[in-house]
């Protein structure tokens, strides 16, 4: 195998599919790339076995063939390679061989019949959405993804197909993030799939441009097709919680104010709250709302921010953390607080995205 190309061109799609090789591998051929020579074209693999990244390349094929070289270090040689250098690489028997100018580089391979790839997904449904709706989708929601969790269908994301309806849904049991958007076509039925949390943070950096994703979803994997670059990743076979019932229906109390101000307050009331519990205390009246917070030093910070209410008063306990994610995401402009009681939920939500809505518990203080 034999082929040479600009720096740029072997980068490029390199840094696109390196997110996902682990520094530290149960098995050495996870820390290494596949690259494969078909039609003319090279194409990079790489996998952690939960998600598959594959990128083509242009270059000049010289020789067919398939190997897999150490990922990190073949990305670090050219990274260290000057602007638009011309590399040429060869391989022969266990060994690549790395030429640019007057650098020379070899590198032990291992044989690609060894590299786990997904072949077919066995597609069952397929959508187009555009990619700026996509990545609003996840960026809208991302972060109340569980880490790490027990229930294990929570430490990911739940993407749901209903009609022209397209929705993203996290949870992590104490708060929750729901986003939607219309797609041009039609789709008969109600599909739910949960993509783990790796996933949407791969899929998250690689989207973002213009055009558009093609997303097959088949039982076991979901893959999206994004320019030169394909997506694979493993679904969480398990039921994600009934998110409707956590959303509160009906809400007694509406809350409006400042976005930026409110968020403003709750930074500087956090500063002093309890590091471990992060908790914080909103003390609702007419026209305003108290932000209190102490910790075990006897400190304590007290905000007043001006809102418009009109109901009777209230007070209420939150994980100031779990507010501050919601209102870094939501639209710049007033921001709707709706409660019901100091026992229940609150929802947050913007009068500009009415398709955006965050849902957190309230604690005890």
């Amino acid at each position: 195998m034999k082929f040479s190309a600009e720096r740029e061109a072997i980068l490029t799609p390199l840094q696109a599919v390196i997110g996902v090789v682990e520094r530290r591998q149960t098995m050495p051929i996870l820390a290494n790339i596949l690259l494969a020579s078909r039609e003319g074209q090279l194409w990079m693999t790489a996998t952690d076995l939960e998600v598959e990244l594959v990128a083509k390349a242009h270059v000049a094929l010289q020789q067919a063939g398939e190997v897999t070289l150490p990922g990190r270090k073949f990305l670090d040689i050219i990274r260290a390679l000057p602007d638009k250098a011309q590399i040429t690489i060869t391989i022969e028997g266990e060994r690549a061989t790395v030429r640019s100018g007057k650098s020379r580089f070899t590198l032990t391979t291992l044989p690609a019949s060894d590299f786990p790839t997904i072949e077919d997904i066995h597609a069952q449904q397929t959508l187009v959405v555009s990619q700026a709706a996509l990545k609003r989708l996840l960026d809208k929601t991302h972060f109340s993804m569980a880490q790490q969790d027990v229930r294990y269908y929570l430490n990911g994301m739940l993407l749901e197909n209903e009609g022209k309806m397209l929705r993203t849904v996290a949870t992590d049991g104490h708060r929750l993030a729901y986003c939607e958007t219309t797609l041009d076509a039609d789709s008969t039925g109600l599909h739910q799939v949960i993509i783990p949390r790796k996933g949407v943070l791969e899929l998250m950096r690689l989207i973002g441009g213009d055009g558009s994703v093609e997303l097959g979803i088949g039982t076991n994997h979901i893959r999206a097709q994004i320019g030169d670059i394909r997506f694979t990743s493993k679904l969480i076979d398990g039921r994600f919680p009934e998110y409707s019932r956590v959303i509160p229906p009906t809400l007694t109390k509406r809350i409006s104010t400042d976005r930026d101000g409110l968020r403003a307050a709750l930074q500087r009331t956090a500063i002093l709250s309890n590091e471990k519990y992060r908790g914080i205390r909103l003390a609702v009246k007419p026209g305003i709302l108290i932000l209190q917070s102490h910790n075990p030093e006897q400190e304590e910070a007290e905000e007043e921010v001006e809102v418009d209410y009109e109901g009777e008063e209230l007070e209420i306990g939150f994980n100031v953390t779990y507010l501050l994610d919601a209102l870094a995401v939501i639209e710049t402009g007033e921001v709707e607080i709706g409660l019901t009681d100091a026992n229940n939920s609150c929802l947050l939500s913007t009068p500009s995205a009415p398709n955006t809505k965050y849902v957190v518990m309230p604690m005890r203080l």
